[in-house]
This record gives C-alpha cells, structure tokens and sequence, in this order.
C-alpha cells in the first residue's frame, strides 16, 4: 500500500521589535532573567495593555508579503489556561478576526514551483519560559520573554513529502528576513513550528485524522518528527489500526514523539473579546505606505539573478539564501561590471573566510568596494589570483585597502616580457630532465616548469605569458 502524508505547519516568529506587544519593556535577548519585566507582563491587577504599533505594522508587511488578505478591522482575544509561564493566566491572541486571511507561498522544489496557501496570520504575545536546572527537583520561570510580539502564521495541510516541507521553511524563513519582520534565529527561540500530519492511501481524497506534533525547535527537528510520524501512522494505516487525532511532543533526543493529549482532552481555552484593547481599524492609506516599502523578495530576486547577470540557478540561490550576501554582491557588481568574476570570488574565498571566522558579511571588514578594487586588479593582471586570495584574507584581518596591502607586500604582478623571458630560461636550464619529459609527451612536466618559473618570480609572473613564452622557448631547444 503506497502512503501519502498530508502536512501543514503552524509557525510561530518573534518580531523585530525594540518593546513588548503591550508594554514598552525591551526584548533583548539574553538578559538576566527577570529584569525585563514590568506590571503589565507580569499581569498584575488594574493594569492596561496598549498594543504596540510596530508589532501591528510589522504584521501587515508580512501579509502583503504573503498575499494575504488584510482584515480592515480586527480585534485582540483572550486564550485562558494556566501555565507557570503564564503570569495572568490567559494569552491575548486573535482567534476571531485575525489581522490576516487566505494567502500564499511559493517555493522552489527541484524543476518545479510549488504553492502552499496561508490559512491565517495573526497577532499575539509570546509566553515566559520555565527552566529546569539538571539535578534539581524544581523549576524556575523566566519572565522576559512575557509579552514579547509574536506573529503565528498558519498554513493549509498542502504539503505531501519532506523536500516541499525543507523548501517552504526555507523560503518563508528568507521572507521574513527580507522584509525585517524578525532574524529568525531559531537558537534563541525567534523562530518555532509546530507541524500538523496525517496519511492516506495514495489516491484518496479524504484526509485522515490530524496528529498535531509540538516542541519542535529547528528545521531539523521539524523534518525528523514528520518522518518518525508519517512512518508510525503508515504502520497503522496497512495494519488496519485506528489512527487517533491527538497532540504529540518530540523527543529530540530518543528521536521519538509521544502522546500529550487526546481530541477529548483537548482544553477549552474558553475565548473572548480582550475588553481593555478597542478593535483596531486598519486603513487603506496605510496599507499602500506600507505595501511601498516591501523589498524585492528572494524567489523574485532569484529569478532576476538568472537573467540579468547569467548566473545558474544554484548561484543564484545560495546569493540570495542570505539578504546581506545577495545586497553585496550586487553593490559589488556596480563598481566592477564582471557578475561571473564576482560570483566565484563571493561562493569562494569570501565564504571560505566568513565560514572559518564565524561572520556575516556586515560583521566583517570588507567592503563591496574593497573586493570591487581587488577583482579589478585581477581582471587587469595586476595581482595573480593566488596572492588576491591572500591580499583578501589580510583585508578581513586589517580592513587596508587593497592596493596599500598590494603595494607593501610586493605583489604586484610581473608582466614584463624580458623579466619572464629570464626566468623561463633559468626554470629551463636548471631543469632538464623536465625538458626531456615534455619531449616525450609527459604534459605534467610542462606545469611542473610553469610551477618553478612563478617559484623564481615569488608568485608575481602573470601565469598567461608564463605559459605563452614557456611553448616559445621549449619550441628552441
């Protein structure tokens, strides 16, 4: 029996905010626990929340970014339940009319383009975090991610294999870096899933019941539960077993998922209109002000990588897989006008060095216009490319210039044909047996002579005229 899995994703992504959903505390992250609290987030009585503004514009950029419809009026809600993180007892969400409706994604997989639609966006605030110490028989909570802005987007069960799944987290991932609704650093809680699977047999258009699967904290715990789910829920399915709808929590470590509730446990969290915020109007003015400041977004950005600088499709991905690296290149491209030169030097020795650093782009102390000098003195035989790749490895250690670093290194290249012309003679005549082997066919010889002539130049000989007045001189002998 071939099985088909049917999956769709709840993901949760904190935003790009200075202050709290509804409260002016900061959202730094990394602070002692407990110190960026105030009566509001800590839910104390008689306190009013006021909703802030950015978390509201931030929620209506990502909308428009993934085309949905924006509700022009819209309201806050409270989701009773009680958990130790959950100072006062209820979260304010948006259950009824969320800021946002019936929208989509598109993602590459492979050849094809695919769509998975967006059910709903809506806006809340994010809950404190319980921790527990090893060796303790207690817990502890920390309350500073209380009332932290949190946008939950919600998708349809549109997907059907774990490639479309990798593929959309990815690309909404890049989305939301793009348009700076969050950095989405999933290490420190910025970016969360939780994922909704169920099987059928191949062909059939009924869906079966829906395992909601929880604390899934990265795209690889993301894809190693669905595959440990979609395969319990096929054994069943060619067993004849029942299937049950419950909610599971993934064990990263056994690399299990186990039963946390049931459908007829589920909690009624009792909802209803929050009655201290007012129901927000969202006018059309606006909507276009925002609308005009969304960037170019990755898949878009992509496709005018491939025709407008000839770049492959794996090029331009990995260019535009990160906002910064994509801007640099081309801020590069503008000052030197070689996009195939600038690609390889980008997906080569500059990502070798922030790689080995631990960098970004931004974080560094290259600029598009240091490499930009640095390609041309390379284009214009200058520099070989093996004292670049050096005089670039001193430009992220210094940030100098390239011509200075050039200049008091020595590097510049040798083009003079009299200079190469001596020193292609003295490779000859201190190496005649390599001489003999060329006669007799051996083409290695021939780069072991290049190899001593660049040796006695210190790098410096342009390898092209190396070459050419090598094959004049060996042509005499």
């Amino acid at each position: 029996m071939e099985i088909e899995p049917v999956i769709g994703l709840e993901i949760h992504t904190e935003l790009s905010t200075q202050s709290k959903m509804f409260c002016s505390c900061s959202t730094r992250f990394g602070s002692s626990p407990n110190t960026q609290v105030c009566p509001v987030c800590l839910g104390l009585p008689g306190v009013l929340p006021v909703v802030n503004e950015e978390a509201v514009r931030i929620g209506i950029k990502t909308c428009l970014a993934l085309n949905c419809k924006i509700n022009k009026y819209t309201r806050f809600d409270r989701k009773n339940y009680y958990y130790p993180d959950l100072p006062k007892n209820y979260q304010i969400s948006q259950q009824y009319i969320p800021i946002g409706v019936d929208g989509w994604v598109e993602f590459e997989v492979g050849e094809e383009v695919k769509r998975v639609r967006i059910h709903n966006i809506h806006l809340e605030e994010d809950a404190g975090k319980n921790v527990h110490e090893e060796g303790k028989n207690f817990s502890l909570v920390d309350l500073n991610r209380a009332g932290i802005p949190l946008l939950e987007i919600v998708t349809y069960p549109d997907m059907h294999s774990m490639e479309e799944v990798n593929s959309f987290m990815n690309e909404l991932r890049n989305i939301l870096i793009y348009i700076g609704a969050s950095n989405c650093k999933m290490e420190e809680g910025h970016l969360r899933f939780e994922a909704n699977v169920s099987v059928r047999r191949k062909g059939d258009e009924e869906l079966g019941p829906k395992v909601e699967m929880k604390n899934l904290n990265s795209f690889r715990s993301v894809l190693q539960a669905l595959e440990y789910e979609i395969e319990r829920q096929g054994a069943r399915l060619r067993r004849g077993e029942p299937i049950y709808q419950e909610t599971r929590l993934w064990n990263e470590e056994k690399g299990e998922s186990f039963t946390m509730r049931f459908k007829e446990e589920a909690q009624d969290y009792r909802y209803f209109p929050e009655p201290d915020i007012p129901p927000l109007e969202i006018g059309k003015t606006w909507i276009e002000e925002i609308k005009a400041t969304l960037p170019e977004l990755p898949l878009k950005k992509k496709k005018r990588f491939i025709e407008e600088y000839g770049l492959s499709k794996k090029e331009a991905g990995i260019l535009v897989e990160e906002k910064e690296i994509s801007c640099f290149f081309e801020e590069v491209v503008k000052i030197c006008p070689q996009p195939r030169l600038v690609v390889n030097w980008i997906m080569g020795p500059l990502m070798r060095e922030l790689n080995e650093r631990g960098l970004t782009i931004g974080e560094s102390k290259l600029t598009a216009t240091k490499l930009a000098r640095l390609l041309e003195m390379v284009k214009e035989n200058l520099i070989t490319q093996t004292n670049a790749k050096y005089c670039l490895h001193e430009i992220f250690d210094s940030g100098e210039e390239p011509e200075r670093i050039v200049e008091k290194r020595g590097w510049k290249q040798v083009t003079d044909v009299e200079e190469i012309e001596k020193m292609v003679r003295e490779a000859i005549q201190k190496n005649p047996r390599a001489v003999e082997d060329i006669n007799k066919g051996k083409k290695t010889a021939f780069g072991f002579l290049i190899g001593q002539v660049m040796k006695l130049s210190q790098g410096k000989a342009n390898p092209g005229k190396v070459r050419e007045i090598l094959e004049r001189e060996l042509g005499k002998c």
